[in-house]
């Protein structure tokens, strides 16, 4: 199995949430700068992804900057600037979608093909390979042989999700939010019109479903397939989250961090981890799990009766005490805690939360009484969710492992050199006037244990012992030597990765990338057919430029009939007749291309 340098990508809303994502074992984090990320609410000043990245490349985690929106032609020569920017602070790789950026005169700086570029099949894959991108990240839908396949053709790279939100649309091909709101999700404004109750009704207008989120799906979980995706080809693993919490983020990558150790033999990275707390995904925000397309077979994917995220089960509402400004209720399952988040679904399909206030165990059957302030819908029979656990958030907050280097030290004559994991080193020279060991055993247990001590983010142990005579030495003076040691080998990590050594006189730089193909800027992100075929990137305006009625606004691998019982290939259903999709007013057929095993949502 070859896996030298797996890699475990973590996703930061901001640079609190990356370095903790550093301290929890990732690999490499992907974040947005100030604009152009394709998440609106998670921008970043490069200030901050400055610092993020001196942090970062201490222990060899790479950071990449989103840069995966659709991009308008007067804002071209302000991201050809951007990208300067990234470059200058140190930023690794750029995740884009847009290909016009294939025609900008741009540094050179690694470029990954985002998964909002669609890639689904070998042509895809290949076609984007030939324009120079370093890694391919996949679309989530693939199955383990169809990413077997693209490793066999490709060369590059290849990434692939494997924790988190699912979208029910190929990544890249949504365009509900646009044609409802104006608001693209290629644009980083997704309004998340998957996430809504809907209507479903057949062609004679009779109610199949009511207020149901019929288009949300369940998050997607993998940790149980990592060995079979590494011996794929895959070498970059992902987590979602970009809008995500701290505690999520510190939470699944150190869950991932401890699954892919026990399969791999070298991580991209450098650094040992220590301590901290133990990760539990099903405490962290989930609309339960699914494998999704991972085997080649469909399964129940959508996420149910909500489309929130409604925590680990706790068990049943047995009776309703008293109502009034608080409301007590007794229930079976298991404790909670004061402080507590709860929820549960009302009868119209609503989460409604609450907060414990306070909590009683009544007896060894799990009965348990709980005291909260007043909320409707709540009664007997209703199951309830604790979707906030107030001990671990305690416990992710208060007790987070910590990330060292490794650094062997030798002790040669009069010189002691430190060469740390991230393969930099620097010497000490003693100074000329120190005494001969009287009692050299002594005088060497001393050096040993003085330099089997942690100092900063350095782990130093004594690694060759060549000191002819052994010198004595203080304790003072050993650990003096030491910080300055860690000093030292701070001070050249920093340089080593600063700016000026990535730097490039921005008048002599040559196109990292120049193909042929692309000859329009603006264009949909769907790369089409003609785009395999070798014509044009893309021949029309983006859909957001040019709004097509009829035009499709989702084609998913997700199928409602399915998930009903009622396809023809699979439940041998008699018809495939069209659905309809309402909700406030608005009206979407469904359509379902058997052929392909795909649904179409368009407007109707």
């Amino acid at each position: 199995m070859n896996n030298t340098g797996i890699e475990l990508l973590s996703p930061a809303k901001n640079i609190s949430i990356g370095i903790s994502a550093i301290d929890c074992g990732a690999d490499a984090v992907y974040i947005a700068g100030p604009s152009f990320g394709a998440r609106e609410a998670a921008g970043n000043s490069f200030e901050d992804l400055k610092e993020l990245v001196s942090y970062a490349h201490q222990f060899g985690v790479k950071i990449y900057l989103t840069l995966n929106t659709i991009l308008y032609n007067d804002e071209l020569n302000k991201v050809e600037k951007y990208i300067y920017k990234a470059y200058d602070i140190g930023i690794d790789a750029l995740i884009i979608q847009d290909l016009g950026i294939l025609k900008m005169n741009i540094p050179p700086i690694d470029l990954y093909a985002s998964t909002q570029t669609n890639i689904r099949t070998v042509d895809q894959a290949l076609f984007l390979e030939s324009l120079g991108f370093k890694k391919l990240i996949l679309a989530r839908e693939l199955s383990i042989e169809q990413i077997k396949a693209i490793r066999h053709a490709t060369k590059c790279a290849l990434e692939t999700f494997v924790h988190g939100a699912l979208c029910v649309s190929y990544s890249g091909q949504c365009y509900m939010s646009q044609y409802l709101t104006g608001r693209s999700g290629n644009r980083g404004l997704c309004v998340q019109a998957c996430r809504s109750l809907y209507d479903l009704e057949d062609l004679q207008g009779k109610t199949i479903l009511k207020n149901k989120p019929i288009l949300s799906l369940k998050d997607l979980n993998l940790s149980n397939r990592l060995k079979e995706l590494v011996d794929a080809g895959v070498t970059s693993f992902k987590i979602e989250g970009r809008l995500k919490n701290a505690s999520y983020v510190k939470n699944i990558t150190r869950y991932y961090r401890k699954k892919l150790d026990e399969i791999i033999e070298k991580k991209s990275s450098n650094g040992f981890i220590q301590g901290g707390f133990s990760p539990k995904p099903e405490f962290t925000f989930n609309r339960e799990y699914t494998e999704l397309f991972i085997d080649g077979k469909r399964g129940q994917w959508n996420s149910k009766n909500f489309a929130k995220s409604m925590g680990e089960y706790v068990g049943d509402v047995v009776k309703i005490i008293e109502q009034g400004k608080f409301i007590e209720f007794i229930y079976k399952g298991i404790s909670l805690s004061n402080g507590d988040g709860l929820c549960f679904l009302d009868s119209i399909n609503n989460v409604v939360g609450m907060r414990v206030e306070t909590t009683e165990k009544l007896n060894e059957e799990q009965i348990s009484h709980v005291r909260t302030k007043n909320v409707k819908g709540l009664k007997p029979g209703i199951r309830i969710y604790r979707n906030y656990n107030i001990l671990f958030e305690k416990e992710l907050e208060n007790d987070m492992p910590k990330r060292f280097l490794l650094v062997n030290t030798e002790f040669i004559d009069n010189k002691v050199i430190a060469i740390c994991e991230n393969e930099i080193s620097v010497s000490f020279n003693l100074p000329e006037n120190v005494e001969i060991a009287k009692n050299p055993e002594l005088a060497l247990k001393n050096i040993k244990q003085q330099f089997s001590k942690i100092t900063s983010i350095y782990k130093f142990q004594v690694s060759k012992m060549n000191m002819n005579p052994i010198r004595f030495l203080p304790l003072s003076e050993l650990n003096s030597i030491r910080r300055e040691l860690a000093k030292m080998l701070f001070e050249k990590t920093r340089s080593d990765g600063s700016a000026e050594a990535n730097s490039i006189d921005h008048n002599q730089n040559k196109l990292l990338i120049a193909p042929k193909q692309v000859t329009n800027l603006n264009c949909s992100n769907d790369l089409s057919k003609a785009v395999y075929e070798g014509i044009n990137i893309c021949p029309d305006q983006a859909y957001e430029l040019n709004p097509i009625l009829n035009q499709e606004l989702m084609r998913t691998k997700y199928c409602i009939r399915y998930e009903l019982g009622k396809c023809p290939r699979y439940n041998n259903a008699k018809s495939n007749e069209d659905l309809f999709l309402i909700n406030n007013g608005k009206r979407f057929r469904v359509k379902f291309d058997c052929k392909n095993c795909e649904m179409v949502i368009l407007a109707d």
